[in-house]
């Protein structure tokens, strides 16, 4: 159910308490959606440090100097 202007000004601290518990929470602006309030970590993954190790690989000279000809195509000389 959207919530006009005036009621999301009106009753903001139960409104964020809805999208903390992950209710969709859509404020309009008279009949026409303009907004969604979203709890800022319902849609994150925890971080884990290592968890790509072995999906990434590059070749050896990935971390070599640029060739001059390189360099001239990319607009350094």
């Amino acid at each position: 159910m959207p919530y006009t202007i005036h009621e999301a000004k009106t009753h903001l601290s139960r409104l964020i308490e809805e999208a903390s518990a992950g209710k969709e929470v859509v404020i309009a602006r008279g009949k026409e959606p303009v907004a969604k309030l979203v709890a800022i970590g319902s849609n994150r993954r925890k971080r884990v440090p290592g968890s790509m190790a072995g999906q990434i690989s590059y070749t050896s000279d990935a971390f070599a100097p640029l060739t001059d000809k390189e360099l001239t195509d990319l607009g350094f000389e």
